[in-house]
């Protein structure tokens, strides 16, 4: 999603006369585009605006420096006490408002702060967004969440859980497909939660994709971060009857003990958790997995942690996110008893870790031999190769014509990697390559 904004920041400058520049040393403005889901991300922001401000200070002309998302939203009062000589701050659901915040620092002395939620959508100030050239591209559809997780700061850097209406999600689709987008995303905090206004009533998250399924030019579907509970039979369904909706689900379930799910205020438990995936199996054979898992949950014991190893030997997932448990100001397992010993969440994320890479490559290489539908989005490493992305998100190198780059093509999978797989040009491929 903060790849989304990013995007959307710069196309809301573009007609002010901003463009995107290589690096800081030759930006007019640099915007941090900020996470604050671990600390670890948080404090990065502060050493990177060390470093920008000598930039800054070295600058002959005026250089704007902001801060912008999650970070922005939550230490606003925090940066300008460490960094005063930031010129903006602001909040992701006030970027629209990017123009009149430079106008201001341009005439105003002290930093521009704006972290207030505004009465209206942003989405309703944004200009179109452009396919930029891309074969593949992001399309919020959902921001926010209710479901306060107590580790989670998002409910409180987001808001309330929002859904874009049915016609702005189609309208934005539409353009990116005329423009060259083969490949869509749909992004949301619980994108499966999507309860979209439209003339005929609200749509759900599965209908929505079967109607984007219909646009000419878009061949492929995505959707992420997902909320287990969520999951209704329309999205099931859409799994099993939309073939644009790719056979990888991530669906985090953070943890395989119903104890940690409890603390951890998470609206399923293990086995709700495993159902749901049987379910999916049942509906698309072929469907993979990732998830996102915590380690050292205040109140995680061996026994909790053992439930998780074995949730995850059981489940087998191609890919995952896994993290020590962070504690976040201001969230209420920050100030749970049982806080767990840092060696021994480093031990148990490795144990983990070791895991999960063991059952992504095994998936990679039980990928050699088969054919595969690849989307070619641009050029290799090497001299006339290709790089695309499987539809279990894999990268796939293979040597092909530059003409290819931009659409789907069938490629036999000959080698595997830990995080890549090399493959060759299908035979009926080859006839017209």
């Amino acid at each position: 999603m903060n790849v989304y904004d990013s995007e959307r920041m710069a196309d809301i400058l573009a007609p002010v006369g901003y463009e995107i520049t290589e690096g800081p040393d030759d930006a007019d403005l640099v915007i941090l585009n900020t996470c604050h889901i671990r600390e670890k991300a948080a404090e990065k922001v502060y050493s990177d605006l060390g470093r920008l401000r000598l930039i800054k200070d070295g600058r002959e002309g005026t250089m704007l420096l902001a801060v912008a998302g999650c970070v922005a939203q939550a230490e606003g009062e925090e940066i300008l006490s460490r960094a005063p000589y930031v010129d903006m701050i602001f909040g992701p659901q006030t970027y629209h408002r990017l123009p009149e915040m430079v106008a201001r620092a341009h005439r105003q002395a002290g930093t521009v702060l704006d972290t207030d939620f505004p009465p209206e959508s942003k989405f309703d100030h944004l200009p179109a967004p452009s396919a930029g050239g891309r074969t593949s591209a992001f399309l919020t559809i959902q921001e926010g969440c209710d479901k306060f997780c107590t580790f989670c700061v998002v409910p409180y850097t987001r808001g309330s859980e929002f859904s874009r209406p049915v016609a702005q999600v189609m309208d934005d689709a539409r353009g990116l497909a005329v423009g060259g987008i083969r490949e869509i995303t749909l992004l949301g905090q619980n994108v499966n939660n999507y309860h979209g206004a439209a003339a005929d009533g609200e749509w759900s998250m599965g209908r929505l994709a079967a109607e984007l399924a219909g646009i000419e030019g878009i061949q492929r579907i995505r959707y992420t971060t997902s909320y287990p509970a969520d999951v209704d039979e329309e999205l099931i369904a859409a799994h099993r009857d939309v073939p644009e909706l790719m056979p990888y689900l991530h669906l985090p379930v953070q943890s395989g003990s119903d104890k940690v799910l409890s603390a951890m205020n998470r609206r399923h438990s293990a086995d709700d958790y495993r159902r749901l995936v049987d379910q999916l199996r049942a509906a698309r054979p072929d469907l993979a997995l990732s998830s996102d898992f915590i380690v050292g949950f205040p109140g995680e014991t061996d026994r909790d942690f053992q439930d998780t190893m074995d949730l995850v030997a059981e489940i087998e997932f191609v890919g995952a996110y896994s993290f020590k448990y962070s504690p976040r100001p201001g969230t209420p397992a920050a100030a749970m008893g049982g806080q767990v010993d840092k060696t021994e969440k480093k031990n148990r994320l490795a144990a983990l870790q070791d895991l999960l890479n063991a059952q992504q490559r095994a998936f990679n290489e039980s990928c050699v031999g088969r054919t595969m539908a690849v989307l070619l989005d641009g050029p290799g490493r090497h001299p006339g190769q290709l790089l695309g992305r499987s539809p279990y998100m894999q990268a796939v190198h293979v040597d092909a014509p530059a003409r290819m780059s931009g659409e789907v093509v069938d490629l036999k999978i000959e080698t595997a990697h830990p995080n890549s797989l090399a493959a060759v040009l299908a035979a009926d491929e080859r006839v017209v390559a």
